[in-house]
């Protein structure tokens, strides 16, 4: 495992509660969160999420997963969704399925939209799976379904409020 944060060098602001059902900050993912590519049992299941204690004036909501250990110059997104609306604070096990109305699923770096799970190469390592609630303060980005998840992030870093992060990990040997 890398010690790279690709956070840290975004402008620094407030963190807020986010929990899962699904997966343990520092934990392995399970099979449900795993693409069938990184394990037999692989289910491709985006994780149940909950966040709370973000600020005043969040107007919307983006969730991405982002695994910054991937054999690339650029890392590998697994999971990109925009324009989550400002009454929505969870998300179901799977939910990339069945998203709230106006919420936008981008194509992650396997070229589908929706969740990827994780696969990381066979001997690689430990690879760390940042899934990270962003508290907006616009109800829409300007991101259409074309965007890729480098442009969400490009929006994301002049409109988020706070940020809630879990980070799970996930290694085939």
């Amino acid at each position: 495992m890398y010690d790279y944060d690709p956070y840290s060098f975004l402008a620094p602001v407030p963190d807020f509660a986010l929990t899962s059902t699904s997966l343990d900050d520092g934990g392995t993912l399970s099979a449900n969160q795993v693409n069938p590519g990184g394990h037999p049992d692989g289910k491709d299941l985006s994780p149940q999420l909950s966040w709370s204690g973000f600020p005043e004036g969040t107007r919307g909501f983006a969730v991405t997963m982002f695994d910054p250990d991937a054999p690339t110059a650029s890392g590998f997104w697994h999971w990109a969704v925009a324009n989550i609306p400002a009454s929505v604070t969870s998300l179901e096990e799977g939910g990339s399925r069945g998203l709230p109305a106006g919420a936008l699923s981008l194509k992650n770096d396997g070229g589908h939209p929706g969740y990827m799970g994780a696969a990381p190469p066979a001997g690689h390592g430990t690879h760390r799976y940042m899934v990270v609630v962003h508290a907006v303060d616009v109800p829409t980005l300007d991101v259409d379904a074309n965007a890729t998840p480098a442009v969400l992030g490009f929006n994301l870093a002049f409109h988020t409020l706070a940020r809630a992060r879990i980070t799970g990990i996930f290694e085939v040997a």
